[in-house]
């Protein structure tokens, strides 16, 4: 039997307009669609009327669902994985699938789309010639020992922030690194997006008197010491 196909597609980060073409049409024609929110996912897949069946597949269930998924795409069934913005696996589940799949010989295809990390870093006036994307910080374990890593590292640094944690990091930031140059990214190509730029002193007073809201890409300049 032939094996199916599992296409990584990459979906929109905000405005609903930032997908391709091509994944549109790949979202159509296969089987299953893997959705890390399927409620999410249906506002995207509805507005360009997608009604491909869905099944969820998100950070709890992923080791089990990965299984039940690589039966379907040995079956012969094409599936398509998307995360609720941006590109699967990438501080989004996927991981799992795409090792299992690629373990049992199935195609993995690419489907790529717009880039929260991209997006920022070509607004963002820091060199992006190199740069070291860290996502998510550690929240306790860990997370001093990384700071300490990244006061070394030369490139432009990436990471992403949910609004209830941005306040600490930039604190941990500026206490671990310094005053560097940054830019704060948030809401990116929706209504609301905004970039701040200025030394994470300056970044930090904003949101300290206005409320963080939406998720952040956060961008600091590299140690120019070490380069």
């Amino acid at each position: 039997m032939e094996k199916g196909t599992l296409y990584i597609v990459a979906t929109p980060i905000g405005n609903l307009g930032d997908i391709s073409f091509r994944a549109v049409e790949i979202l159509k024609k296969v089987d299953l669609i893997a959705a890390e929110d399927t409620r999410h996912a249906s506002i995207l897949l509805n507005h360009y009327g997608i009604h491909t069946k869905r099944i969820s597949y998100y950070d709890e269930i992923e080791e089990s669902r990965s299984n039940e998924l690589v039966e379907k795409l040995l079956q012969g069934l094409n599936l398509a994985l998307i995360s609720d913005a941006g590109t699967p696996s990438l501080s989004d589940p996927g991981y799992r699938l795409i090792t299992k799949a690629l373990l049992k010989e199935i195609p993995v295809v690419p489907i790529p789309g717009a880039s929260s990390i991209l997006a920022a870093l070509t607004a963002s006036g820091l060199a992006m010639d190199r740069f070291a994307y860290e996502g998510f910080l550690p929240r306790k374990k860990g997370r001093q020992t990384r700071l300490r890593e990244l006061a070394l590292e030369p490139r432009t640094i990436v990471i992403f922030e949910s609004p209830y944690r941005v306040l600490k990091t930039l604190k941990d930031l500026i206490e671990n690194l310094g005053d560097r140059p940054a830019v704060a990214a948030r809401e990116l190509t929706k209504m609301f997006e905004e970039f701040r730029r200025g030394k994470l002193s300056d970044i930090l007073r904003h949101f300290n008197e206005h409320a963080p809201k939406g998720e952040f890409v956060i961008l600091v300049e590299g140690n120019k010491k070490t380069k």
